[in-house]
């Protein structure tokens, strides 16, 4: 019997959508005609571009599970009512999580913890598993969750191979939701050739972390666990995040509804709007240009301090975010920044600027009245940077399977796919050694601080706290302490979380450094003003008017910064930070200590 299939999508409106047949059956396709579309052919080429292998070998080692696994997807969707939800999704959402994987995959050496050799040794087999599991994570939806027949009326099971001929499908009534994640299982040996299976296994930290991902235990599997979901949410925002009507519709709680209401909230209530000169923002008729940096500076600060995590810290990224979830217009070049011109007779200047579209912010009644000047984009939006990543280490060719001569490693490719999401922390500032905050290294050392925004100008921002020399001194450590202890009392800084910076061991408080004091400066970006002043940090000026206070212990070595061991079900690493000498200075009473937290130093 077949089934009357009800797309998600009207047919032929997406180009992965395949050759229907007028009885509403979906013909299956080759491998090559599979991916043969644009959009799928930039991504493998994407993926060749993260893999520093010849042609050669990156076809066996990467195309042909591709090919494989295009094979058994065919034009399955990947979701019945959620992301990739439409004829095809199924290997597009492949496809994009493995070139997501593979990007965050060059910030790490691995194995992490392990001499520069044995990483030398393992970086290709390691980059390898990183792309199966991104590719696989998914792949028990096709065992368990659809049920495909083909034109026989004979039900088609994956473990019996490709499909070929014509098929229908539709999804099981009453799932188990979750048991795709344990049936990857039954699949993975008819994508991954078996000579790739046993080169792999030769690696045990690798083949046991690659077998837990395909597993769905994600939480088992260490670093290629994290890869892997960091990577499926990114594919999936960036599928869900088309439009502003999704950011108004989106649930209250989502990322993407917070960002929206925070940038509603700062043009109603915060921001100056249509001045000749000064201003943060111009409404014209068809748009509302805001300043980039400045934006992007208020929205942090104000997310942050409403208790919303994980706004990324660098303004570049931010604007991806923004971009992906649709709450910002890209430019011609799919591009989060716009340059412009604004003119207001004999004024006018250029600036970099976000575009929001003014139904994001008002109604047609609460709409106010246009600049009475002009703002004229360029036609050639400004590049955006690409966050640093360290390059790969690459194996020698003894070491490789199917051994080939290995090119020089290629540089990245800085395209579309690269720039669609980056809201995963890639861009993240490199923290200082905590080494430093103890041998006092002179202030005249630190070079000045770099503007972190894409080819941001405009309007400097008002500092609150006068431009003094003494100003972090007087007022800053209390300010600094009083924020702290009101976030930690209104639940806006969580304590003793995985990703905490305030921790209580040893009977009292413990503040992760640099990243508490990190966390401060953004939500108070007129800070940098006055430390450019000071030729430092923003996030020092902070640390060091902290430190003016002596309400925090020292070692007996005389040092400020003491280390805890931090045990977790897979592995143990070490935090550093300062201890108080009272808890009581935030908490309003003694709090348990951490189990998971050991104090190392004496």
């Amino acid at each position: 019997m077949f089934w009357n299939l009800k797309w998600k999508r009207a047919k032929g409106s997406h180009p992965e959508c395949g050759s229907h047949r007028d009885d509403g059956s979906i013909h299956a396709e080759s491998a090559s005609a599979l991916l043969a579309t644009p959009r799928r052919a930039k991504l493998i080429e994407h993926i060749w571009q993260r893999t520093s292998l010849s042609r050669k070998q990156f076809n066996q080692l990467y195309l042909e599970p591709i090919q494989r696994y295009a094979e058994l997807v065919q034009h399955l969707p990947a979701s019945e009512n959620h992301h990739h939800a439409y004829p095809g999704g199924m290997l597009d959402h492949g496809l994009e999580i493995v070139a997501y994987a593979l990007k965050m995959r060059q910030l790490y050496l691995l194995p992490l913890g392990t001499s520069s050799e044995t990483q030398a040794a393992q970086t290709e087999a390691w980059t390898a598993a990183v792309a199966y599991a991104a590719l696989l994570h998914d792949i028990g939806k096709i065992a368990v969750d659809v049920q495909v027949n083909l034109a026989s009326g004979k039900r088609w099971y994956p473990w019996q191979g490709p499909i070929t001929g014509a098929y229908r499908f539709r999804y099981a009534k009453g799932r188990d939701y979750k048991l795709h994640n344990a049936a990857a299982g039954l699949l993975y040996n008819q994508v991954l050739p078996p000579a790739v299976m046993e080169w792999l296994s030769q690696f045990p930290d690798l083949w046991a972390s690659l077998i837990y991902v395909l597993a769905g235990q994600h939480e088992h599997a260490g670093i290629l666990g994290e890869l892997v979901v960091q990577a499926d949410q990114a594919s999936v925002a960036q599928e869900l995040g088309g439009n502003p009507e999704r950011a108004i519709s989106a649930p209250r709680n989502s990322l993407q509804r917070q960002l929206m209401e925070g940038l509603r909230f700062l043009v109603l209530d915060q921001l100056k709007l249509n001045q000749p000169e000064a201003s943060d923002g111009w409404l014209t008729q068809d748009a509302l240009w805001l300043v980039s940096k400045t934006v992007a500076d208020k929205l942090r600060a104000h997310l942050l301090s409403q208790g919303t995590e994980g706004i990324p810290s660098s303004n570049s990224t931010l604007f991806n975010v923004l971009q992906d979830h649709g709450i910002i217009l890209a430019n011609a070049e799919d591009k989060a920044i716009w340059k412009a011109t604004v003119n207001s007779g004999s004024w006018q200047m250029t600036l970099t600027f976000l575009k929001v579209s003014p139904a994001l912010i008002w109604d047609s009644k609460e709409r106010p009245t246009s600049y009475t000047g002009t703002v004229t984009p360029e036609t050639d939006a400004p590049e955006q940077p690409e966050g640093a990543v360290q390059p790969f280490q690459r194996l020698a060719p003894e070491k490789v399977p199917f051994a080939v001569e290995l090119p020089p490693p290629q540089a990245p490719v800085v395209d579309d796919v690269d720039m669609l999401l980056n809201m995963l922390g890639m861009e993240e500032i490199a923290h200082e050694s905590n080494d430093l905050a103890d041998q006092r290294t002179p202030d005249c050392l630190w070079a000045p601080v770099k503007d972190e925004s894409v080819n941001a100008v405009g309007p400097p921002v008002n500092p609150i706290l006068p431009l003094s020399k003494n100003v972090y001194d007087d007022k800053l450590g209390v300010r600094f302490t009083d924020w702290l202890r009101d976030g930690i009392i209104n639940h806006k800084i969580i304590i003793n979380d995985a990703k905490a910076k305030i921790h209580t061991v040893a009977g009292t408080a413990f503040m992760v450094t640099p990243e508490i004091f990190h966390r401060y400066a953004q939500e108070h970006p007129q800070l940098q003003a006055i430390a450019k002043t000071e030729n430092t940090h923003d996030w020092r000026l902070v640390q060091r008017a902290f430190e003016k206070q002596g309400i925090h212990l020292k070692r007996n070595d005389g040092l400020n910064i003491w280390t805890c061991e931090v045990n977790g079900p897979r592995k143990t690493r070490t935090v550093k930070g300062y201890l108080l000498k009272d808890p009581l200075f935030l908490f309003t009473e003694r709090p348990y200590d951490n189990p998971y937290l050991k104090l190392i130093d004496s």
